[in-house]
């Protein structure tokens, strides 16, 4: 079964507090992690800029991250405007495509 890959770099929004967004976000995962078609949700700092954060998320399907956006601890997190969204990538199974063409 193939999932459904996503990768997001994110930063804080001008005037959000650090430890604020980071206690947010911390506390975005571990709810994140217990809904039932996630598979991994992981959110990393930079080290060198600590404003940035980089997700890695893995969904049974493209539905389960549209359902994911309609839970109520990711629509708190989002109304906090506590981070902006720099970039978002849509990732497969290395191969996937290839297979999927055939």
């Amino acid at each position: 079964m193939t999932r459904y890959f996503i990768s997001a770099g994110i930063e804080l929004q001008d005037g959000a507090d650090l430890r604020e967004t980071e206690a947010g976000l911390r506390d975005l995962a571990l709810q994140t992690q217990t809904e039932p078609d996630c598979h991994l949700f992981e959110i990393r700092q930079n080290r060198k800029d600590p404003r940035k954060f980089t997700l890695w998320e893995s969904w049974t399907d493209k539905k389960a991250l549209e359902a994911h956006f309609e839970m109520p601890h990711t629509k708190a997190f989002l109304a906090r405007n506590l981070t902006k969204v720099n970039y978002i990538e849509e990732l497969s199974e290395i191969g996937a495509l290839e297979a999927a063409d055939a």
